[in-house]
């Protein structure tokens, strides 16, 4: 998405892939906890890019999916939602707690603009070798670096550099690594 806001529930064609991915999303979520290659075979559908060695636990959320990259060893708990209208890029051996939320969406603070469905999306891009607590959530525009933690139930309104540990709302680092 650019850096500009559009109104998507006008584009049709954007409607009808979100409306696809939300099924397949749902299908996920009510597959067998236990079969594991079929939960598998349907997040390869879901995202543009998944390395090996992954698991997401159910139930899962997304927007689009083709904007969701993921590299190996990728752990996410219970919960996790991606509104990714923008690149969301995660890391190799990332882990993600439960009821975590990722959002590349944003929209305009003018609520006149905001009242037209106004909407655009802001890259979020996670490092290696991160952990992310539960409930957490990740705004627009974030990059988290390398080897840091996130404590759970932060706000991450900013870019988090590297190997740090980083916790509270707002999110801010508390220890250096």
């Amino acid at each position: 998405m650019n850096e500009e806001y559009i109104n998507l529930s006008d584009d049709e064609g954007m409607q009808q892939k979100h409306r696809n991915i939300q099924k397949l999303c749902q299908e996920y979520s009510l597959l067998d906890p236990n079969d594991l290659e079929q939960r598998k075979a349907l997040i390869q559908k879901i995202v543009k890019r998944i390395g090996p060695n992954f698991l997401i636990e159910q139930p899962f959320h997304c927007d689009y999916g083709y904007f969701i990259e993921i590299g190996n060893n990728f752990y996410a708990n219970y919960n996790l939602t991606i509104l990714d209208t923008a690149s969301v890029k995660i890391g190799n051996n990332v882990f993600i707690g439960p009821n975590v939320n990722i959002y590349a969406a944003t929209h305009p603070l003018d609520v006149e603009k905001r009242n037209k469905n106004l909407e655009k999306g802001l890259p979020v891009k996670i490092g290696n070798n991160v952990w992310i607590g539960g409930n957490v959530t990740i705004l627009p525009g974030v990059s988290i670096g390398d080897n840091t933690t996130i404590g759970a139930g932060s706000v991450v309104t900013k870019d988090i550099k590297s190997n740090v540990v980083a916790a509270g709302n707002p999110c801010k680092v508390i220890k250096e690594l």
